[in-house]
């Protein structure tokens, strides 16, 4: 285990790559998929729910990936989720070639229908096997010890910040060559990703643990297993607040765009490079400030401390009158969420026994997806029925609500032995 983990480490710095590149083959493709799908005939309400699908496929393979981790090893499981990936965008990208042959095998007047459902099975695949990031998350969790947790996880925060911040413009380069082109791009990007993984990333758990953990259930998606971790004094708040801060920040990142447009009238290129110094700033908070406070502060106080920032910015959003106002507003926004996303989780990984930790941190990524399947249907209901300052006023209320929450239930209660497994839970491995 190492005590200071850095890209001087084998291990981390893989880890950090392979993140890296598993979010830049995802986000090479995350903005084009509507006028994709557009292409062959889907509406606005088809979009939707093809984008909607990915996010409830991760809700839940995310946890079932984690706590497979626990169960077979993180390494079986990287490569398994890896190459799932790798078949999901070749499908994305071979959908038109695909649809044609299916359309003319059963003498279909129009391959549009086919290669519609090749998108939503692309999407469905990506869904159920993307979710390893609570995988790698787990990983940085085994190779570290307690102090230097959140500074791994940050490192881990940064390669997928970065991913999104790269991957956005090139899958817009890319574009100009065909819609499948990023889609194949990705593909061969994962390609590279199940390569890396095979050669460069060794196991993580030792070969006692991973034989003892062989021998219990097999790990499945149980809702019942969510209600038990939910309950848990130290587990539970976390896994809340993790929901409640993952679902403010979804709605700001969904409806920003239209909300930069009716608000402030902002073309596309303004649009994308707030959302770009949004990203960096995340990126530069959880690369270099995270160990510093993580160890000066405290994870409890850093939580509650970045909630109320996070509301008091989300007011701020909800009111802004010009551009220059809301440069200034955005700025604690994003460096409150790079903080929160890398302390919470860091949190949890403490809050259970180690052989939880992959289950646990799977189901915080299941949670944030939830929070990204319900986002842009709250958001976008409310800028347009209500007004534009709706969403980011409704946004400053629920995480205002969330510090009070905070306060009480995680402030003095994150620290010390990890919990327990409850007797009701041996049977059914809660997440």
């Amino acid at each position: 285990m190492s005590s200071a983990p850095s890209f001087r480490s084998p291990k981390l710095a893989s880890i950090f790559l392979i993140v890296f590149i598993d979010l830049l083959g995802f986000s090479l493709i995350l903005p084009l998929l509507p006028y994709y799908a557009e292409t062959y005939g889907a509406g606005p309400a088809v979009i939707g729910l093809l984008v909607a699908t990915y996010a409830a496929a991760q809700f839940v393979g995310a946890p079932v990936l984690g706590r497979l981790s626990d169960r077979v090893g993180r390494r079986p499981v990287l490569l398994a989720s890896v190459a799932g990936t790798l078949v999901g965008f070749l499908i994305l990208g071979l959908a038109p070639v695909l649809g044609e042959a299916i359309a003319g095998r059963f003498g279909l007047a129009s391959a549009a229908g086919p290669i519609l459902a090749l998108l939503f099975l692309s999407r469905l695949l990506d869904g159920l096997t993307g979710g390893n990031i609570s995988v790698a998350q787990a990983y940085i969790a085994d190779i570290t010890d307690e102090r230097n947790r959140a500074r791994g996880l940050g490192l881990v925060g940064a390669a997928f910040g970065l991913g999104f911040i790269i991957g956005p413009a090139a899958g817009g380069t890319l574009a100009a060559f065909g819609y499948a082109v990023p889609a194949l791009a990705a593909s061969a990007l994962a390609g590279l990703n199940l390569v890396l993984v095979f050669l460069f990333l060794p196991e993580s758990l030792d070969e006692r643990k991973r034989n003892d953990l062989a021998a219990r259930p097999r790990p499945s998606f149980s809702f019942s297993a969510l209600r038990q971790a939910l309950r848990r004094p130290r587990l539970g708040p976390l896994l809340q607040v993790r929901l409640l801060v993952g679902l403010g920040f979804a709605v700001f990142q969904t409806v920003f765009v239209l909300y930069a447009q009716d608000r402030l009238g902002l073309g596309v290129r303004t649009t994308g490079f707030l959302l770009a110094y949004v990203g960096v700033l995340a990126v530069a908070v959880q690369a270099g400030a995270i160990p510093w406070l993580s160890r000066r502060v405290g994870e409890p106080r850093l939580i509650t401390v970045n909630l109320g920032v996070m509301a008091a910015a989300m007011l701020g959003w909800a009111l802004t009158p010009n551009l220059a106002a809301l440069v200034v507003v955005i700025t604690p926004l994003a460096v409150s969420g790079g903080i929160l996303n890398t302390v919470i989780n860091s949190a949890i990984s403490k809050a259970v026994s180690p052989e939880e930790i992959g289950g646990s941190l799977g189901l915080s990524a299941a949670l944030e997806s939830l929070a990204r399947i319900v986002a842009p249907i709250v958001g976008a209901w409310s800028l347009q029925e209500v007004g534009s300052w709706a969403p980011g006023a409704a946004c400053a209320l629920l995480l205002a609500w969330t510090t009070t929450f905070a306060v009480r239930k995680i402030s003095g209660r994150t620290g010390g032995a990890p919990e327990a497994l409850e007797p009701r839970a041996l049977a059914e491995r809660p997440a």
